[in-house]
């Protein structure tokens, strides 16, 4: 995987082994940038399920001013770290602990959230993303959400775009 744009255009990032993390393709990256950049000049990201940072690392390369990781796994936050390393990107905060722990426990507010769950395990998820996202968003900030392509979700956020790229949809959700 490579950076898109931005003060690390091209730079290369590994992701974590094995198959439990599905990385968002070079493709769906740029078109979802070309969607939200409005949003991330000096923007707080968050990155849930960020398995190898890529959304929060190209958002700081676009001029976000600060991203907070929140993996589960700690063999993807290592990667998240190492990826960061690599780039010398700062502002980065990686947080190895449960989503829905750190949702529920996490007083912050973001300008851009990005959340790519596990397709499987969504419809469990919602719940929760509707309970503490809302509360997490910045006035006018914005939900990126990865679910599988039939997966059409539903959120107390007004929807401002849905869109399908083959096994993928990115729903843009506005606080």
């Amino acid at each position: 995987m490579r950076i898109i744009a931005g003060s690390r255009k091209g730079h290369r990032i590994d992701a974590p082994k094995g198959l439990a993390t599905r990385p968002t393709s070079d493709r769906v990256r740029e078109n979802v940038f070309n969607l939200v950049q409005a949003w991330v000049e000096d923007a707080v990201v968050l990155d849930l399920f960020a398995g190898s940072g890529a959304m929060g690392i190209e958002a700081l390369s676009r001029g976000a001013a600060r991203a907070v990781f929140v993996e589960s796994r700690a063999d993807a936050c290592r990667v998240i770290e190492r990826n960061l390393e690599k780039v010398r990107l700062t502002g980065a905060e990686v947080a190895c602990r449960d989503v829905g722990r750190f949702l529920g426990s996490d007083t912050r507010t973001y300008d851009l959230v990005f959340c790519d769950a596990p397709y499987d395990e969504y419809a469990a998820l919602e719940p929760t993303l509707a309970r503490y996202v809302p509360r997490l968003l910045a006035e006018d900030g914005l939900l990126v959400l990865e679910t599988a392509a039939k997966t059409e979700p539903q959120l107390p956020l007004e929807q401002r775009t849905s869109r399908r790229y083959g096994s993928a949809r990115i729903t843009l959700f506005l606080h």
